[in-house]
């Protein structure tokens, strides 16, 4: 099984906006400031979980994970794929850089095929019920 990561989606509030922004190539390098050691592990199939208000809403596959200069001056670039694919929503609270999420904690994708076109608040309200 694969491992992925989970990051807080800074300055993008919606999933729509991330959309338009992946089709950018400058968008689909994610920099952080440290490099994962299980980087072979994640470029396995991971994926990269955007946490948006408050919740994991979609996610980006993981491409490759590379290490640029050294010491205190590297740093870590993470490209991901163009595609941004949708998420049953799941809660979670702030944190700072990323963390890795195992496959078994990964939140469902959504269907594409989906007849159900809810906002993401109704959608997130109707799983905290447990009612879908």
């Amino acid at each position: 099984m694969p491992l992925h990561l989970i990051k807080l989606c800074v300055g993008v509030s919606e999933v729509e906006t991330l959309e338009a922004n992946a089709a950018r190539s400058d968008w689909r390098i994610v920099h952080t400031r440290m490099t994962p050691k299980r980087a072979a592990e994640i470029e396995d199939g991971g994926s990269l979980y955007w946490v948006m208000k408050g919740s994991v809403t979609c996610r980006q596959r993981i491409l490759e994970i590379t290490t640029l200069g050294e010491g205190k001056a590297s740093r870590c670039e993470i490209r991901v794929d163009s595609q941004v694919i949708r998420t049953a929503p799941l809660a979670r609270r702030p944190f700072q850089g990323w963390r890795y999420l195992e496959a078994k904690e990964a939140p469902g994708d959504l269907s594409t095929a989906d007849p159900t076109d809810l906002p993401d608040d109704l959608v997130r309200e109707l799983r905290e019920l447990g009612a879908w």
